[in-house]
C-alpha cells in the first residue's frame, strides 16, 4: 500500500511552498549577475511558479571559481571520510523531513505524478545519497606486487571540480545519481539543472548547506544549456563533466573536452529500448504489465523506457490482448491527485515533437492498437502502434514520450537481431519461460542493462549506462560511479640499498 496524502493534502502543500527562484553559490541564493530570469510554469495549468535566474557564463566562472577555491584549501576535499559521511547522512535525514516539500515541488514543475514522485523518486534519491555517504570509509587503497625492493600503493584522490548537467524527467533521482559519489569522493561540485525543472536542485543545495555541507562546495547554477551547459562544459578550471540527457547534447561535451583542458567526460544518453518476448514466454499477464511500467512510466519520459515490443508470433495476440487491457487501466490526468498514474508532458515544444510522431505512425499506415491522440493541454494519450516496418521512425527514434512499437517476429534469433539493431544501447528486457534461453538472449543483446523476466534498471548497487550511442566514459550507480569521481594515483617508494650511478659520457 503506498503512503500518499490525498490530492487536497498535496495541493495544500503546493500553495503553501516559497520556491527557490535564485541561482545557489558559496553558500547563498543569489540573482543572476546580468538580472535575465525566466518563468519555470506548471505544465498541468500553464500557471508560472516562479521566475527563476537566467545565468550566464560569468555566473558560471563565479561558481566554479567558489568550488575551485573550496576544493583547493580542503574544507571538504580533505576531510576525513567519517566526517565527510556525517554530514552526507545529516542531508539524507533533512530530505526525509522534507520529502513531501520536495515531491509537491517535483510535481508541479515537471508535471511527473505526484504517486511517483512520493513513493519512487524522492526515496530512491535519499536512499542514493545515503548508500553513497555509507561507502565513503569502506573503499579501500592499494598496493602493487612490486617486490621486496620497493613499494607501490595505489591511492584514488577526487578529481576536482566536478559539473553535473541534469535532464528535466527525474530531476532530483538524478541530481542524487551525480552529487551522491562526487561528494562522498570529495569533489566540489556546479550542478546546472534543466531549465525546465530547476526548483528541486536548488532546494537540495539549500538543505545541503543546512546539514554542514561548507561553502562552495555544492553549487546550483541556473539557465539554459547554451547559457549555462556549454560554458561549463568549456571551462579550463572544470576537471569532470557528467551528463544525462540527448545522445545529440553529450556529443557537444566530448567537443568541449576537446577544445579546452581534455577533462573527463561522463556521459548517460539515450535509449531505443527493446522489450523482448521469447517464443517459451509465459504469465503473460505479468509480462503485459511489466510492458505497460517500461512504456509508459513518467509518460515515457525515460531514457530507459521499453518503447520497442518485440513478440513472438506464437504469444503475440494473446500477449497484446493483456497489453490493450492493461494499459487502459492507467489514468491520466492531474498529476497532484495520486490516482493518476500519467500527468502532462514537460512543456509545449516536447509534447509538438511528441504529437508529430502520432501523426507519422498515422502517415507511414501502422495500425493504431490504442489510443493515437494528443489530449487537451500538454496531455497525450498512451499509444501503442503496431508496426511492420523496421524503418519507422515508431521503431528508430528516441520519441520520450508514451509512444510504443509493436514488431512481430517468427523466431527467437530474429527478435535478438532485431534487439540489437539500433545504435542506441541503454537498457532492454528479455521474457522467456525457459531460464536458459532468456539468459542466452540477456547474453546477446547489447546493452547496459538487461531484465530477465522483469522490466527494471537495477538498484542503487548496480551500475547504470549504455553501450553505443547511449553511454560513454562510465556509470551512474554504484561502486563503479563513485569510483569515476576520483583519479588514480601511484606513489612508488625504493626500498633499496642501490645508488643510482651518474652516467658518465
Amino acid at each position: 500500500m503506498l503512503d500518499l496524502l490525498t490530492r487536497d493534502e498535496y495541493a495544500a502543500l503546493s500553495s503553501a511552498m516559497i520556491l527557490p527562484a535564485n541561482s545557489f553559490i558559496d553558500g547563498k541564493f543569489r540573482p543572476a549577475l546580468s538580472g535575465a530570469t525566466f518563468i519555470s510554469a506548471n505544465p498541468a495549468t500553464g500557471e508560472p511558479l516562479a521566475e527563476v535566474a537566467a545565468c550566464g557564463a560569468e555566473d558560471v566562472d563565479l561558481a566554479v571559481g567558489k568550488a575551485r577555491k573550496a576544493f583547493d584549501d580542503g574544507r571538504w576535499s580533505k576531510v576525513a571520510p567519517a566526517d565527510r559521511k556525517e554530514v552526507l547522512i545529516r542531508l539524507v535525514k533533512l530530505m526525509t523531513r522534507n520529502r513531501r516539500e520536495l515531491a509537491v515541488m517535483e510535481s508541479i514543475e515537471s508535471g511527473k505524478p505526484i504517486r511517483d514522485c512520493d513513493s519512487i523518486d524522492v526515496p530512491e534519491a535519499i536512499d542514493t545519497i545515503k548508500w553513497h555517504a555509507e561507502l565513503i570509509d569502506k573503499v579501500y587503497d592499494r598496493s602493487a606486487p612490486v617486490g621486496d625492493d620497493a613499494m607501490a600503493i595505489i591511492v584514488r584522490e577526487p578529481v576536482g571540480v566536478v559539473g553535473a548537467v541534469l535532464p528535466w524527467n527525474f530531476p532530483l533521482l538524478i541530481a542524487a545519481w551525480k552529487i551522491g559519489p562526487a561528494l562522498a569522493a570529495g569533489n566540489s561540485v556546479v550542478l546546472k539543472p534543466s531549465k525546465q525543472s530547476s526548483l528541486t536542485a536548488l532546494r537540495l543545495a539549500e538543505l545541503a548547506m543546512e546539514a554542514g555541507l561548507p561553502d562552495g562546495v555544492l553549487n546550483v547554477v541556473t539557465g539554459t544549456g547554451p547559457g549555462v551547459g556549454e560554458p561549463l562544459g568549456r571551462h579550463m578550471d572544470v576537471d569532470m563533466v557528467t551528463f544525462t540527457g540527448s545522445t545529440e547534447t553529450g556529443r557537444r561535451f566530448l567537443r568541449y573536452s576537446a577544445d579546452s583542458n581534455l577533462k573527463k567526460v561522463t556521459l548517460e544518453c539515450g535509449g531505443k529500448n527493446p522489450f523482448v518476448v521469447l517464443e517459451g514466454a509465459e504469465d503473460l499477464d505479468m509480462v503485459a504489465e511489466h510492458f505497460v511500467t517500461g512504456a509508459f512510466w513518467n509518460m515515457g519520459e525515460n531514457c530507459s523506457a521499453s518503447s520497442r515490443l518485440i513478440v513472438h508470433q506464437a504469444v503475440r495476440d494473446e500477449l497484446l490482448d493483456r497489453v490493450v487491457a492493461r494499459a487502459a487501466d492507467w489514468r491520466t490526468g492531474d498529476p497532484l491527485d495520486p490516482v493518476n498514474q500519467l500527468g502532462p508532458l514537460v512543456d509545449e515544444p516536447h509534447h509538438r515533437k511528441v504529437c508529430s510522431y502520432l501523426r507519422a505512425g498515422s502517415d507511414e499506415g501502422a495500425d493504431v492498437l490504442l489510443g493515437g491522440q494528443p489530449l487537451g493541454g500538454l496531455y497525450v494519450e498512451p499509444t501503442i502502434f503496431d508496426v511492420n516496418d523496421t524503418g519507422s521512425v515508431l521503431v528508430t527514434d528516441e520519441i520520450f514520450g508514451p509512444v510504443a512499437a509493436v514488431t512481430t517476429v517468427s523466431s527467437n534469433d530474429t527478435a535478438i537481431r532485431m534487439a540489437n539493431d539500433t545504435p542506441y544501447g541503454l537498457a532492454a528486457s528479455v521474457f522467456s519461460g525457459n531460464i536458459r534461453e532468456a539468459l542466452r538472449g540477456a547474453r546477446a543483446i547489447r546493452a547496459g542493462t538487461v531484465t530477465v523476466n522483469c522490466y527494471g534498471e537495477g538498484d542503487i548497487s548496480t551500475p547504470f549506462g549504455g553501450y553505443k550511442e547511449s553511454g560513454f566514459g562510465g556509470r551512474d550507480n554504484s561502486v563503479y560511479a563513485h569510483e569515476q569521481y576520483t583519479e588514480l594515483k601511484t606513489i612508488w617508494i625504493d626500498l633499496s640499498d642501490r645508488v643510482l650511478e651518474e652516467s658518465i659520457d
